[in-house]
């Protein structure tokens, strides 16, 4: 069963940052769930049901739309005139993370939208010739057309992994788009120069796929071991969660999108500095190079489980200066938390929209 660990005081001799793999899992464990300014003496706005992981695996609504410079494939889920929560799945997943979320929300009153991000699933460029650009601030930007194609003027945005950057992304330039965001482990904006700095070889180990991706062998080899590739990233992130193959085959079929490969290249290559951006979207990474703080109400989340490098609560605790609360969901929950513990992103959704 997972549980919700709540707020309490933070023991300093657990702090630190990225000394090795073993003290990162150990410190997000640990670490702080909360803070003095979450909301205090006050009910959730409603309970979640408990849900099986696993109990749905398709989405009733499936649709396609024109965005931006994509044609966006998204689920659909809750009522037309609910309060909008767009769900941001990272790599190497899709929108079956929110399988499970979808149909709890919905059932709470919200209007969910569920988009396969560019590279994945039935989401396509409507130009042959635009760049497949991975930067942070062109995938947050897609999420904004989306909004702006389904007349979204506001959304609670949640995530995990490239998800949960994106949620941080879109609460840093567009504030006044975002009530509220949930973010998997924490504060996910980075910048090719803020990420020049070597990191100590266990966690350095942890992000063995970055360094490989870097390489034109290691385009190749994501090409041709694609399967089997992203499979062990599953087992790898999440090594406490046994997942079937039909749960991992509804995932896999939207690794082939014809964008994918070059995608996650751009991604991890663009992240190190060693592949170009867009020079439209400058001003923005400027903006987000400085590393501003996120103002709008914030839950942050990890699993006790999470076999993917991240950093203790405690390191970017002040990167949020509005209302926030962070959770430790406990019982082997690991990377993919929201396909792992729905029930307890779900909770975070709503009670987030609620600060």
């Amino acid at each position: 069963m997972n549980t919700i660990n709540k707020p309490k005081e933070l023991n300093q001799s657990r702090r630190g940052f990225l000394g090795n793999a073993a003290v990162i899992l150990a410190a997000a464990e640990l670490a702080t769930i909360g803070s003095a300014d979450a909301q205090s003496g006050t009910t959730r706005p409603q309970a979640v049901p408990p849900i099986k992981p696993g109990t749905n695996t398709s989405f009733a609504s499936m649709k396609q739309i024109d965005a931006g410079l994509l044609s966006v494939g998204y689920a659909e889920a809750g009522p037309a005139d609910g309060p909008a929560v767009i769900l941001l799945h990272g790599w190497p997943y899709d929108i079956h993370s929110f399988v499970d979320v979808a149909p709890l929300l919905a059932s709470a009153g919200y209007r969910v939208i569920v988009p396969y991000l560019r590279g994945y699933g039935t989401t396509r460029f409507l130009s042959s010739e635009t760049m497949r650009n991975a930067q942070q601030s062109a995938v947050a930007l897609d999420i904004i057309a989306l909004m702006d194609a389904l007349k979204i003027r506001t959304a609670t945005v949640a995530g995990f992994d490239w998800g949960a950057r994106t949620a941080d992304v879109i609460a840093t330039l567009w504030p006044e788009r975002c009530t509220a965001i949930v973010s998997v482990s924490g504060y996910l904006i980075s910048s090719p120069a803020g990420n020049q700095a070597p990191l100590p070889p266990e966690p350095a180990f942890l992000f063995w796929y970055q360094y490989y991706f870097a390489t034109p062998v290691g385009k190749a080899g994501y090409a041709k071991y694609l399967d089997q590739f992203n499979k062990f990233i599953w087992h790898q992130a999440s090594p406490k969660w046994n997942f079937d193959d039909a749960t991992y085959g509804r995932t896999a079929a939207s690794f082939t999108n014809p964008d994918h490969v070059d995608i996650v290249m751009h991604d991890y290559r663009w992240r190190l500095g060693l592949a170009d951006g867009e020079q439209k979207y400058d001003d923005l990474e400027k903006r987000l190079a400085a590393l501003p703080p996120i103002t709008v109400p914030t839950i942050t989340m990890e699993g006790d489980s999470n076999g993917a490098i991240h950093a203790p609560s405690a390191a970017y605790r002040t990167k949020f200066s509005g209302k926030y609360e962070y959770r430790l969901i406990t019982g082997g929950v690991g990377h993919n938390l929201p396909q792992e513990a729905p029930q307890a992103f779900a909770q975070a959704v709503i009670d987030v929209a609620g600060f």
